[in-house]
């Protein structure tokens, strides 16, 4: 998720399906393939906040494309290494519709509407409430004059789902701080060098940047001020293996500037390794 040019972006970012980039949009908007994968991450950093308390995670995740219809489905789930299938856990289910507008055109975009509900199925620092999202993403592959350089947008709006029977407190303002719009900015960047081994494709790199903008809510229902909230930058790169070469590792490193202290206080720095595959 970042960028050799770092980048001064304007917000935005990814998720092939809810878990690609530290962000969660996907970065292309037509990929009619089923892919299920893990990501193991050092700390679990999402939109700014630290969501696990310097933990680190495991991710797992299943995306289908329904018929190659654009319309497809995920679930993404979320489970706190220090605190192994106790009460640090999320997961995230996904209704969206992807496709492309102008194809081969100067001003091509993906674009993504999606619809996620968040599920905490235990009590994850007492939270008391599910949360439900919409977002738009988009993203313009042939925009600039630099093969490679890719500039991207995306708008959510979060609000509270249901309320949770286990509850271990009930924060009266939950609904108030966990309402909001969150839009992000940002400029990846993809270029080639040769591969490590001759048996092996040419090697991408894709560099990512992104700038946070957070209108006043938080995934854990505290007071948090609204602004610019953290920009972000990182690098990753794939390993294709099999025939097909439809099994990808990907590791990767992003560092985190934190502006916002109700957010997050700290710059963070973390790496993530994840294995897909896609048939």
């Amino acid at each position: 998720m970042t960028r050799v040019v770092f980048s001064v972006v304007l917000l935005a970012t990814a998720a092939a399906v809810a878990e690609e980039a530290p962000s969660d949009f996907p970065e292309n908007a037509k990929e009619p393939q089923a892919m299920i994968g893990t990501t193991w991450e050092s700390q679990y950093v999402w939109r700014g906040f630290d969501i696990f308390r310097d933990s680190g995670a495991i991710h797992v995740m299943a995306d289908l494309n329904l018929f190659d219809s654009g319309f497809g489905v995920s679930a993404v789930g979320h489970q706190s290494t220090s605190d192994a299938f106790g009460s640090l856990q999320r997961w995230d289910g996904t209704l969206y519709y992807q496709n492309v507008l102008w194809s081969g055109e100067p001003l091509a975009t993906n674009f993504r509407l999606g619809y996620v509900y968040y599920y905490y199925p235990k009590p994850n620092f007492g939270l008391t409430q599910d949360l439900m999202e919409g977002h738009v993403v988009f993203s313009w592959p042939n925009l600039l004059p630099i093969k490679g350089l890719q500039p991207s947008y995306a708008f959510a709006y979060m609000w509270p789902g249901r309320e949770n029977h286990w509850a271990q407190t009930v924060n009266p303002t939950f609904n108030q701080d966990s309402t909001g719009m969150f839009q992000i900015l940002m400029l990846d960047y993809a270029f080639t060098v040769p591969a490590l081994l001759s048996a092996m494709d040419d090697q991408v790199v894709k560099l990512h940047s992104e700038l946070v903008w957070n209108g006043g809510l938080s995934p854990l229902g505290a007071k948090v001020n609204s602004g610019i909230s953290d920009a972000v930058i990182g690098a990753s790169t794939d390993f294709a293996f099999g025939p097909a070469r439809n099994l990808v590792l990907t590791p990767a490193v992003y560092y985190q500037f934190s502006f916002e202290d109700t957010v997050n206080p700290d710059n963070e720095i973390w790496a993530s390794v994840s294995l897909k595959y896609a048939f």
